[in-house]
């Protein structure tokens, strides 16, 4: 089963998503804030991130800089999720380091694409 960490700080959204991708055959892990993602991603190597970026604590940009800056991470996949949808937040996200950006409310068939995307490379 594929494993997706899921960072995202807004209950209802991470509650949302997560039953969402669990429906589709997901095994989903969620993290409320940067830090918090970063240590499980180390902890437990999923298959794909998820990653808001207006997390607390640490947020999504640094927290995908510093996944991509360590050896037992940099290879994990990681989609951006963001409400900001202008093209200077996409240019961001990809110089973090993420792999792929949607935007929110989440399209669950264009993520879903994305994701398959992701894991196949």
């Amino acid at each position: 089963m594929i494993t997706v960490l899921l960072v995202e700080d807004n209950e209802m959204n991470r509650d949302m998503l997560s039953r969402r991708l669990e429906r589709k055959g997901y095994r989903i892990v969620t993290a409320e804030d940067g830090a918090q993602g970063v240590e499980l991603a180390a902890q437990l190597q999923p298959d794909l991130i998820l990653m808001d970026m207006s997390l607390p604590i640490l947020d999504g940009w640094e927290a995908t800089r510093l996944l991509k800056n360590r050896s037992d991470t940099s290879s994990i996949p990681i989609i951006a999720l963001t409400a900001h949808a202008m093209a200077s937040d996409e240019e961001k996200a990809y110089q973090a380091g993420c792999d792929d950006f949607d935007t929110k409310p989440v399209v669950l068939d264009r993520l879903l694409e994305k994701m398959r995307h992701a894991l196949e490379n």
